[in-house]
């Protein structure tokens, strides 16, 4: 047990004891510089000898090399690649340079982590201590943090120790996910273990094990108060310090942190060392891989031998060379390597390159070569350039950025110098490094820059401005870069008005200058060369549906909605544009379009491993599935949003969950969600975020037959930019709510409106819901007709909530009439879809509808013993689909013990023995209440 850390070492037996159990456990191990935290990760180990170990340590020269810290932990463990499934192998493969192939997205190497990981802990609990997390490189950092917030029946354990403050492997929040959350984010939301200072009696007693004979007591209070204590200040401070200087209380004070101070004292214990040791220190300090051989090569490039300079420093306890060099403390490498004066480190740096073989490890030599160059040379800038290419190649966006910011500073030439720098800025920004991305734009712009490499500075300022805020600054820079590219680049200048429009949409209400300044921009550019590609057509489809109006525009739009269903586009080209052809659809309302697009990309999204788009383009698919009824799968589909949220640590706003919890009814949950949507979209500058959160609220309450708050929802909603798919779509809420409210004025102008644009869609779909919307407004025979028309059209469609909503309508109107026969007719199908379907809200209110005719109904039961949990039942729902564990596992991103181990409760709760039964015990399970 460690001095004054009973408590916290009963949190780690704890942990311990889980995972034998079967369960995983993450824990983050927080607090300054000596604190403990090293030494509690040592603990765990000690304790756990019936535990496989894996280790990896952040080193500050190693940030920038990607993978640096995976490999340290999974390097022994690749025998096992091969068992992963196909996408994941390939993933690690190329992260760590063992085959070749295009850029792993960073969470498809964590899902395969997680994998390799779970698999060597089948046999044996596995302990994975990750120490100094705040120097991993971004990479390592972002693919350890998605493993640890995924663990769950692996038998896994893994401890990170992390100073505090600072961030995690220099890492910005993923892109789209808002301002920065704080330091060390990517360990946001693990469990938390902040370490503080030993007590005063703990304090002393440590102190009395390191200076054992008698002490002044006013010496032993000043240095156990300026210690904090810290217990690596207690024991390292007095090293080095005589009985003559602590006895009369000299040398030991000092206004440094306590950091700071123990560097100081190991920097005393170094100081008398021999000249050679203290360069091998140096050396050793410099080359974070604790590589032996190579040490004793870069030893040799500067007249040393490694062997005899290491005697000393071994015998201090400062250093040990076996397998692999390691430090007593990671202060004592930081320590030697600050204090050097700058020659000095570049001597050293350049004998690590020279000993590097550039063969085996030309990034690690280039990078060692840079740090060594005192003033531009451009035959290492180019080495850094070709680094920066393999770099990207294996997915290290953020290695690939730092070697070309580098590659810049040593380049002479101003336009070179501009031009790496601008490529660096795009390698930031892909990495979610924003501000550093904005700091080298700043770079670039005081260089030479041609018309082309100015255009691409706008466009690179106006993109970071949309993915970090979503707010009012981007549309107007896009928009600059798209005039920009007019004249050298009509292709690239079209694609930027569609981003500038996009960018307008997304901030819709809330953008200063609106969205028809930017269409009217767009409509003056030059036309799209021939023939037209379908981004070319959604822009000028888009464009006109704003400055022309919806039947001038629908036509166009059609044409590009064709376009992007039949053209064989790659995946980076549909990762881009499909989500605007999926607006394109809705707006249009072609359910068929908007379903076998929306499919399309989620599938590129998986395929692709691209977690950062998985959870728009999983909410659209939610859309579709909710339209049509499917609300299980829709559930599935939100369950997944909110794995990927999680894995990720991104914070998106829960547009999926709150469409299902308008559409199932659920007026407390859903009310949790309207807020929570509300503020982050407010807070992000996201105006179409607005506009989808009152169209889902004023879904909600028809709904309920809140119509008074149905009303002031829709009109809302209704209130933004005829492009805007949910505005169109809350007409159809507008003229309902109204109708039932007594605003027959608000009911007919919103008719109007809705007709316009039915008309010129011309689906069923949208002719169906204006069919039904005019029933409402009308009189007599036209009300009869309008109903029947609006049943007929949407019963060629699959869209049975519509279909449902114009069936409880019809009813309620032929009740009113004291049709009640004619009613009951009606108001059954009405509610049997509703229930079928799991829309609560709806099916409540057709149930009310009902017993006012006279029918009894039966209470619907919505929580039956047993229920399985969203995860639980999503899994059910893959497996009762045919997919295998390992197939589930690649899909929610978990391992596939953890499938099997949630299966087994799935079995348990459903009273099943096979997978064949898991799809009618579901069904079962929801129309049974």
């Amino acid at each position: 047990m460690l001095l004054g850390r009973k408590q916290q070492c009963g949190v780690l037996d704890g942990l311990l004891a889980d995972v034998r159990a079967g369960s995983s456990r993450a824990l983050a191990v927080r607090g300054e510089p000596g604190i403990g935290k090293t030494a509690l990760l040592a603990y765990a180990a000690n304790t756990a000898p019936d535990f496989q170990v894996a280790r990896a340590e952040g080193a500050e020269a190693e940030m920038e090399l990607p993978f640096a810290a995976l490999h340290q932990l999974c390097g022994r463990m690749l025998d096992r690649l091969d068992r992963l499934p196909g996408p994941q192998r390939e993933a690690l493969g190329v992260a760590f340079g063992l085959r070749t192939g295009g850029p792993p997205d960073r969470f498809l190497v964590g899902l395969a982590v997680l994998g390799l990981l779970s698999d060597v802990a089948a046999s044996q609990p596995l302990l994975c201590l990750i120490d100094d997390a705040q120097w991993l490189d971004q990479t390592s950092a972002q693919a350890l943090a998605f493993v640890a917030r995924r663990l769950d029946a692996e038998s896994v354990a893994i401890l990170f120790g992390t100073r505090d403050p600072g961030p995690v492997g220099g890492l910005d929040p993923l892109p789209g996910s808002g301002p920065d959350p704080g330091p060390g984010s990517a360990l946001s939301g693990l469990p938390q273990l902040v370490l503080e200072g030993l007590s005063e009696a703990d304090a002393r007693a440590l102190l009395a094990s390191v200076l054992p004979g008698r002490l002044d007591d006013r010496v032993r209070d000043r240095i156990i108060a300026e210690s904090g204590g810290n217990p690596l200040a207690l024991l390292e401070l007095p090293r080095g310090v005589s009985t003559t200087e602590l006895a009369g209380g000299f040398g030991v004070t000092s206004l440094q942190p306590v950091a700071s101070r123990i560097e100081q004292s190991f920097l005393r214990q170094i100081a008398p060392l021999p000249e050679a040791t203290r360069q091998l220190l140096l050396l050793a300090a410099a080359e974070p891989t604790g590589d032996p051989a190579l040490l004793s090569r870069a030893a040799g490039f500067v007249g040393i031998g490694a062997g005899d300079a290491a005697t000393p420093a071994e015998a201090d306890g400062l250093l040990t060379v076996a397998g692999r060099v390691t430090f007593r403390h990671p202060l004592v490498r930081s320590a030697i390597y600050r204090a050097a004066p700058t020659a000095d480190r570049r001597r050293a740096h350049l004998a690590i390159a020279e000993a590097t073989d550039p063969a085996t490890d030309p990034d690690r030599r280039a990078w060692h070569r840079a740090q060594a160059a005192a003033q531009p040379d451009e035959g290492i800038a180019a080495e850094l350039e070709r680094s920066a290419g393999r770099a990207q190649a294996r997915g290290g966006l953020a290695a690939a950025a730092a070697f070309l910011e580098r590659s810049a500073a040593l380049t002479l030439d101003p336009a070179r110098q501009a031009e790496r720098a601008l490529a660096a800025a795009q390698a930031k920004y892909k990495a979610g490094a924003f501000e550093a991305a904005l700091g080298l734009l700043a770079s670039a712009a005081a260089r030479p820059l041609d018309e082309f490499q100015r255009a691409r500075l706008w466009l690179l300022r106006g993109l970071i401005a949309f993915a970090s805020s979503r707010g009012n600054d981007a549309p107007p820079l896009l928009l600059k870069a798209a005039r920009q590219f007019e004249p050298l680049d009509v292709r690239l200048a079209r694609e930027t008005y569609l981003e500038a429009l996009s960018a307008a949409l997304f901030t819709g209400r809330l953008a200063s200058g609106g969205v028809r300044q930017v269409a009217e921009a767009a409509r003056a550019a030059p036309p799209s060369p021939q023939p037209p590609r379908a981004p070319d057509l959604l822009l000028d489809g888009l464009v006109l549906v704003i400055t022309e109006g919806y039947p001038a525009g629908a036509p166009i739009l059609r044409q590009a909605v064709r376009a992007f269903r039949s053209a064989d586009i790659s995946g980076e080209e549909g990762l881009l544009w499909l989500w605007q052809a999926c607006h394109g659809a809705g707006l249009l309302w072609d359910y068929q379009s908007w379903d076998v697009l929306s499919a399309r990309r989620a599938k590129l999204a998986r395929e692709a491993g691209a977690l950062t788009a998985f959870p728009l383009a999983f909410s659209t698919r939610a859309g579709v599935h909710l339209a049509a009824g499917e609300f299980t799968m829709a559930a599935s589909l939100v369950a997944e949003v909110e794995s990927v949220t999680e894995a990720t640590g991104s914070s998106i706003a829960p547009y999926a969950a709150l469409a299902l919890a308008a559409f199932t009814g659920r007026e407390a949950e859903a009310a949790e969600l309207i807020e929570a949507s509300t503020k982050d979209a407010e807070r992000r500058g996201e105006g179409e975020g607005l506009t989808f959160v009152h169209w889902a609220a004023a879904v909600l309450c028809n709904g309920l037959g809140h119509y008074a708050e149905a009303l002031a929802a829709a009109q809302q909603a209704s209130e933004d930019s005829p492009a805007d798919l949910f505005a169109a779509w809350a007409l159809a809420e507008l003229i309902e709510a109204a109708t039932r409210n007594g605003a027959p004025e608000l009911a007919a102008g919103a008719l109007q409106r809705l007709t316009v644009t039915a008309r010129a869609s011309g689906t069923d779909w949208a002719l169906g819901v204006e069919a039904r919307s005019r029933a409402l407004v009308s009189e007599g025979e036209n009300t009869e007709s309008g109903y029947r028309e609006a049943i007929d059209r949407l019963g060629r469609t699959r869209l049975r909530v519509e279909l449902g909503r114009a069936h409880l309508l019809y009813g309620e109107w032929l009740r009113r009439a004291h049709r009640r026969i004619d009613a009951r007719e009606q108001l059954r199908a009405a509610y049997q879809m509703f229930a079928a379907m799991g829309a609560d809200g709806f099916a409540e209110r057709a149930a009310r509808e009902l017993r006012a005719t006279g029918e009894r109904v039966r209470n619907r039961t919505t929580d039956p013993p047993g229920r399985l949990t969203a995860r639980e039942t999503q899994i059910a729902q893959l497996a009762g689909e045919g997919l295998s564990n390992p197939e589930i596992a690649a899909q929610l991103f978990m391992s596939p013990r953890t499938v099997e181990y949630h299966l087994h409760k799935v079995f348990t709760k459903l009273a099943i023995t096979s997978r064949n039964q898991i799809l009618g015990a579901l069904a079962s399970s929801r129309s049974g209440g």
